[in-house]
């Protein structure tokens, strides 16, 4: 009894077996019938089909990366460029995509790797190598992904993303593109140090004209703060001259012997009865 019921489930779980086919949530699938395609839009789950009639091809659906092999192509000036790239693409229309590559991921890889190809060749094309290796690589990149997910959409594949991994140049090119950068480099240093001694001469010469105004500003201070002394000087000597003239001319006389005879090899060739002795021969400073 229990070998007919196990035999009865085998037989039953063989059936379903032959009956069934699940797709996941990665997948999409193709229902062929005598090899012809029946239905491509199923959701993911367990579905049926008719055994010897009908039969299913699964495609991941998921993400797919295409390493391109290094490609040389040529710039605007005629120039070559090794350009290493890569691309994300993934399967959008599932039955597009096997009439157009036979499920043939291998195939489907060439296929898009062609029309990347030819895409980024036309961009090339229109820029010089200065330009594609340092100026305008995010809008080539912008442009390519672009043109070649259009003609993608044919095979029934998107897209997603492409880059350039490295551009390299051939060495008869490396050459000349880094003397014409070492050029543009010394003529924007050249420029750099003409302008700065532009700066060094106005900035020079402003600072001695500041200098020469200052100077003057305080030389002219200097002149009158003198001028005003002497005057003040002036007036108190008037002064005290005025209060006792005597003795001001007693105390000048003073000074001007003292500077006279300051040292013992001095000698005055002078007449006796002079103004400049006269407080010698008379206290009152009177000339007899």
């Amino acid at each position: 009894m229990v070998t007919k019921i196990s035999l009865t489930f085998a037989i039953i779980v063989g059936i379903l077996y032959l009956v069934t086919f699940r797709v996941y949530e990665y997948q999409s699938a193709i229902l062929f019938q005598i090899g012809k395609i029946e239905r491509s839009d199923f959701k993911p789950g367990l579905h049926f089909l008719i055994p010897g009639v009908q039969n299913v091809k699964k495609f991941d659906k998921r993400l797919q990366t295409l390493d391109a092999e290094p490609q040389r192509f040529l710039t605007g000036e005629k120039k070559d460029v090794i350009v290493d790239s890569f691309a994300r693409w993934r399967i959008q229309n599932v039955e597009q995509f096997f009439k157009s590559t036979d499920g043939d991921i291998r195939r489907a890889g060439l296929l898009v790797y062609q029309k990347i190809n030819d895409s980024l060749r036309s961009e090339f094309g229109k820029r010089t190598v200065q330009e594609v290796v340092s100026g305008e690589r995010g809008k080539i990149m912008e442009v390519v992904t672009r043109t070649a997910n259009e003609r993608a959409a044919d095979l029934g594949m998107e897209i997603l993303d492409l880059r350039l991994k490295k551009i390299d140049l051939p060495v008869e090119v490396s050459a000349n593109v880094y003397e014409r950068m070492r050029s543009e480099r010394a003529r924007v240093a050249r420029e750099f140090r003409a302008r700065g001694e532009k700066e060094a001469i106005t900035i020079t010469a402003d600072a001695d004209r500041q200098r020469i105004v200052i100077s003057a500003a305080a030389y002219k201070d200097a002149e009158e703060m003198r001028g005003a002394g002497d005057a003040k000087s002036s007036e108190i000597y008037a002064k005290a001259y005025n209060k006792n003239s005597e003795f001001y001319d007693f105390y000048r006389s003073l000074n001007a012997y003292k500077a006279s005879f300051g040292n013992n090899n001095d000698v005055l060739l002078l007449k006796p009865d002079s103004d400049f002795f006269k407080f010698f021969g008379n206290p009152d400073g009177q000339v007899k």
